[in-house]
């Protein structure tokens, strides 16, 4: 049995060593076939096309984080009164002519972004963000903007436009903030 398994075991090697002699690089290799993918490095490559340009998102997160005040875009933010994610008649009339733009922009796709005032906490103003937010969202697609090409995000209270503690500056903060995010 154990002759048999030397046997085996050096035919083996033999065959492994046959293979590797035959397999060797020839002493004269046929030259490359080039094509458009291999082209010699010599060769003339042509310009690469110029990326389309992308829109920079610029979300009220991406202004915080450089310092900046989020600045407006092609598209109204609206406001809402205390505590309520209703949208008014003014609201709806801005929400109007953002969907006339959209509609316009086919290819637009936006982010909507819920904000509240600093009255409430921190987990109410999120989840009133929130609703804010999916009551636009919900708006423009009545009008008819593809739900595929919206978002929604809440910041709630953390990311206010107005420092003051006074009832004209959280008005300003009780808003839903449209950004223009990608191009299809």
């Amino acid at each position: 049995m154990r002759e048999q398994k030397r046997i085996l075991h050096n035919g083996l090697k033999l065959l492994a060593i046959t293979f590797l002699v035959s397999c060797g690089n020839p002493a004269n290799p046929p030259p490359p076939k080039w094509t458009g993918e291999n082209l010699p490095a010599t060769a003339a490559k042509p310009a690469p096309k110029p990326a389309a340009p992308k829109p920079e998102a610029k979300t009220s997160l991406d202004a915080l984080r450089t310092g900046q005040v989020p600045t407006g875009g092609p598209l109204k933010d609206i406001n809402f009164n205390f505590d309520s994610a209703a949208l008014s008649d003014a609201a709806r009339a801005t929400l109007r002519a953002n969907a006339d733009w959209l509609k316009a922009n086919g290819s637009a796709r936006i982010q909507i972004e819920g904000h509240c005032d600093e009255r409430g906490t921190a987990e109410y103003n999120m989840a009133l963000g929130a609703k804010r937010a999916q009551s636009a969202m919900d708006y423009l697609a009545t009008l008819g903007v593809a739900a595929n090409r919206m978002s929604t995000i809440s910041y709630g209270e953390e990311i206010p436009v107005c420092k003051d503690k006074s009832e004209s500056c959280w008005a300003q903060n009780r808003r839903a903030r449209f950004v223009v995010t990608a191009a299809k």
